[in-house]
C-alpha cells in the first residue's frame, strides 16, 4: 500500500533532534509562551522574510484573530474563495461578518482577481485568499484592487509553508497572513499549532493580545482576548523542522515533476502553474470527470488518495443560513466533484510515485471498457 500521507519518517529523520528538543522543554520548566515559542517566531519570520510572527494554537485561530486585528466584525463582508477548506469561511462567521464567495480560476484554483471587484459592497472590509493546495493565489492585482477600495487583505497561507510568489515568500504578501502547522502541513507539528505573520507591528501587537487572554501584563486585561498560544512543546518541534522546510520542499517539487511529465495524455486535467509562481506542492491535485471510479480503482490498486474537498462550504449545511443555491457557484462545484490528490509527501520515493503513475496509466488504459 502506497499511503496518500506519511507522517512517521520525518520524525524518524529529526528523532534525535526532536527528542533533545521536548527534552529540552521539559528539563526548562517553561511551558507557555516561553524561550522557545520566542525563538520559534523569529526563526519562522526570518524565513519567510517577514517581520513579525506571533504563535498561535491552531490555524483557525490564526484566521479568526487575524481579522480581527483587521478591524472585521459585525455588519461587514469579507471576500473568500468559493473554493476553499471550510475554516476560511468559519473564521469570518466567528467575526460576526459575512462570508461573500468568489470564483477561483479554473487553472489554477485560486481566487479570480478578475471578479472580486463585482463581488465589493459598501460593507466590504477585507478580501481573505486562500494559497490553496500550496501554489500561492495572484496578490499582486489582488492588492491593487484591495488598495483602490481601501480593503485589507489576509492570506490564508495553512497550506504554503515556503511558497514563492514572482520571487516572495507568502505570508508578506498581503496586511497579515494567517499560518497552519496540523501535522500534516509542508510544516507541521505534532498536533494542532499555528502562526500569523505581518510586515506591520500595529497588528502583530493586536494579535499577541488578543492570544493571551486580551493581556500583555499578567492579569491586566486591556480587551475581551482569547487562550490561543502556541505551545512550548510544538514551538520546540517546529524550530527543528524548520531546518529542513526548504529541503523537504525540493523533494516535493521533485515529486510534482514527475507527476507532470508521466500523467500527460491519460485523461486528467493536471495542475498548472503560472509563470513567477513556486508552488511548496502541499497537495498535487489532479482531476477526472470519473474521480469516484479513479479513486476506487487507485484504491484497489494499493495506492492511497483524498479527496480536497468533497463538497465546497456554500453548499454545506452550517452554510444554509446563506441561502447560496445549488449551481450558483459552477467552477466550484464541478472542481470538487472532479478533484483528487495523489499521495505527496517528503519520503514518498521515486519508485512509489511511479507506481502511482503506472497504476493511473492502467485505468486510462482500461477506461474504454469499464
Amino acid at each position: 500500500m502506497i499511503p496518500f500521507l506519511e507522517l512517521k519518517s520525518t520524525y524518524l529523520e529529526l528523532k534525535t533532534e526532536i527528542d533533545a528538543a521536548i527534552a529540552t522543554v521539559m528539563e526548562s520548566g517553561y511551558y507557555i509562551l516561553g524561550p522557545q515559542v520566542e525563538a520559534f517566531e523569529a526563526e519562522f519570520a526570518a524565513s519567510h522574510d517577514v517581520q513579525y510572527c506571533v504563535g498561535l494554537s491552531n490555524g483557525l485561530d490564526a484566521l479568526h484573530l487575524g481579522l480581527l486585528a483587521l478591524g472585521v466584525g459585525p455588519g461587514d463582508e469579507v471576500i473568500v474563495p468559493s473554493n476553499t477548506y471550510i475554516a476560511t469561511w468559519l473564521a469570518v462567521t466567528y467575526t460576526g461578518a459575512t462570508p461573500v464567495p468568489v470564483e477561483p480560476v479554473e487553472a489554477t484554483y485560486n481566487i479570480d482577481p478578475a471578479r472580486l471587484e463585482a463581488a465589493i459592497t459598501p460593507r466590504t472590509k477585507a478580501i481573505l485568499p486562500v494559497h490553496l493546495y500550496g501554489q500561492a493565489a495572484d496578490m499582486d492585482p489582488i492588492m491593487e484592487i484591495a488598495r483602490r477600495y481601501s480593503l485589507k487583505v489576509l492570506e490564508d497561507a495553512a497550506q504554503a509553508q515556503g511558497t514563492r510568489y514572482k520571487g516572495r515568500y507568502t505570508g508578506g504578501l498581503g496586511d497579515i497572513a494567517a499560518w497552519s502547522f496540523y501535522p500534516g502541513k509542508n510544516l507541521g507539528a505534532y498536533g494542532d499549532a499555528g502562526a500569523i505573520t505581518t510586515n506591520d507591528p500595529v497588528l502583530a501587537d493586536k494579535v499577541r493580545v488578543l492570544r493571551n487572554y486580551g493581556s500583555r501584563i499578567k492579569y491586566v486585561n486591556e480587551t475581551v482576548g482569547y487562550n490561543t498560544r502556541l505551545d512550548e512543546l510544538q514551538a520546540a518541534i517546529l524550530r527543528v523542522k524548520l531546518t529542513k522546510l526548504e529541503e523537504w520542499n525540493d523533494r516535493r517539487r521533485k515529486i510534482a515533476a514527475l507527476y507532470l511529465e508521466n500523467l500527460q495524455g491519460l485523461g486528467l486535467v493536471l495542475p498548472q502553474v503560472p509563470e513567477g509562481h513556486e508552488p511548496a506542492w502541499h497537495l498535487f491535485v489532479i482531476r477526472h470527470p470519473q474521480r469516484d471510479d479513479l479513486q476506487k480503482y487507485l484504491g484497489q490498486a494499493g495506492v492511497g488518495t483524498l479527496i480536497h474537498y468533497p463538497m465546497p462550504p456554500h453548499m454545506q449545511e452550517a452554510y444554509a443560513g446563506l441561502n447560496i443555491k445549488a449551481s450558483s457557484l459552477p467552477i466550484s462545484e464541478e472542481i470538487h466533484r472532479e478533484v483528487l490528490s495523489l499521495p505527496m509527501f517528503p519520503h514518498l520515493t521515486e519508485e512509489q510515485v511511479h507506481q502511482v503513475i503506472a497504476a493511473i496509466r492502467r485505468y486510462s488504459q482500461e477506461q474504454p471498457n469499464r
